[in-house]
């Protein structure tokens, strides 16, 4: 079968339902496909390691995209771009002809190694429902990653009931973002909760069967587990755009439009390497913020709009009790600058490089994103001394 759309969208994500309700609020008329891997329509990511686990319902995280107008084409893969063509194919064989193509084709999790039910490489709504059937009050379960999704499902998991293991390689929760006492109050903070830290580990190897998991680690040790949930980063989808022969570099490569190597191909998302125009330099950023200030901002250059994205995009985290917003590069080896208004539970963290400021985390320091930004934005320079009570609550 044939489809033809005035504009296309490959990937079903958060990036999809901005990019489709941004082309409808621009173009009342056109025609909008967006086809998707997954069997289930766009909906809302950070909910699967936050708040699903507090009781709000599955069904309430759909974003609602077909509202838009937009005929989705779920539990699709597309395979082929012919570019010259301007055509799409799917690995049923159907073909979908665009005007304005966008690719938003995410990223895939890292992997373990190990395969079974009980391990689980969490990225999806499914991974999600995957995980719900084991993590009953009591199950021991292994977070494997000490980074942001690590984080937030060891605190989620032990929250709901769970005897939660964390294993990282890193020498504390959240090593080489956070500044090293912080990360250490963090790891206190987790041991309190009952969760188990093992720094310093990797897994190594291991095997499930239908009763649990047992994993090989670094040191020698082996743990057995009812099940293993990882959260290992991820590595962007651009196969399907190397294939099609548009420039990639750690994600396709977009100008400031947000356009490919190929006019009449974008790409928004986590799968997009774009300029940061705040901090000078190319980036992929894997957050809800940049996913849909992204798609936004592609669905309106599809339908015609020539202003460059310029969004400087914050994440956030909950963490039992503790929470943060956070924008720029939060990295422990530019110089670091902490503030604090009760140490470790409220306050700021500055992170400079060359008199610039370069990220800044808010730690349970709530209004404050878009002072973070102007304050990245500005030249400087900027030292310790300069940066100390800059933000506007903290005065």
């Amino acid at each position: 079968m044939e489809y033809r759309y005035d504009y296309l969208i490959v990937g079903a994500g958060m990036t999809a339902d901005a990019a489709a309700k941004a082309i409808r609020a621009s173009d009342a008329a056109g025609s909008i496909g967006v086809i998707g891997d997954e069997a289930h329509p766009p909906y809302e990511r950070p909910p699967l390691s936050k708040a699903l686990w507090k009781d709000k319902p599955v069904d309430s995280i759909d974003l609602g995209t077909a509202r838009s107008g937009a005929t989705l084409h779920l539990g699709r893969r597309v395979r082929e771009l012919e570019r010259a063509a301007c055509v799409a194919r799917d690995a049923r064989g159907d073909s979908y002809r665009y005007g304005k193509l966008l690719l938003a084709t995410g990223a895939a999790p890292r992997t373990l190694g190990i395969r079974g039910e009980r391990v689980i490489h969490f990225r999806t709504l499914d991974d999600y429902l995957a995980l719900r059937r084991f993590a009953t009050p009591g199950a021991r379960i292994a977070v494997v990653g000490g980074g942001f999704i690590g984080s937030e499902l060891a605190a989620s998991l032990a929250s709901a009931g769970c005897k939660v293991v964390m294993l990282f390689p890193g020498a504390s929760i959240g090593a080489g973002r956070f500044p090293p006492r912080l990360a250490q109050f963090l790891d206190a903070y987790y041991r309190e909760r009952g969760v188990e830290l093992r720094a310093g580990i990797k897994v190594a190897g291991g095997g499930a069967d239908g009763e649990g998991v047992t994993l090989e680690l670094s040191d020698g040790s082996t743990l057995r587990v009812d099940a293993v949930v990882a959260g290992l980063g991820v590595t962007p989808n651009t196969a399907l755009a190397e294939a099609a022969g548009l420039a990639v570099d750690n994600g396709i490569v977009v100008d400031d439009r947000l356009r490919s190597s190929d006019p009449d191909i974008f790409a928004a998302g986590d799968v997009a390497n774009f300029h940061n125009a705040a901090l000078q330099m190319r980036q992929r950023v894997e957050h809800e913020n940049a996913a849909i200030s992204m798609g936004h901002h592609a669905g309106r250059a599809m339908a015609g709009a020539e202003d460059a994205y310029l969004t400087l995009p914050f994440f956030y985290s909950d963490l039992f009790d503790l929470g943060y917003e956070a924008v720029g590069v939060l990295d422990d080896r530019l110089e670091v600058v902490e503030q604090w208004t009760q140490p470790y539970r409220e306050g700021v963290v500055y992170y400079l490089d060359d008199g610039r400021v370069r990220g800044v985390l808010l730690w349970n320091t709530w209004g404050q994103v878009d002072a973070a930004r102007e304050l990245i934005a500005e030249r400087g320079p900027h030292d310790a001394d300069s940066v100390l009570r800059r933000l506007p609550r903290l005065t």
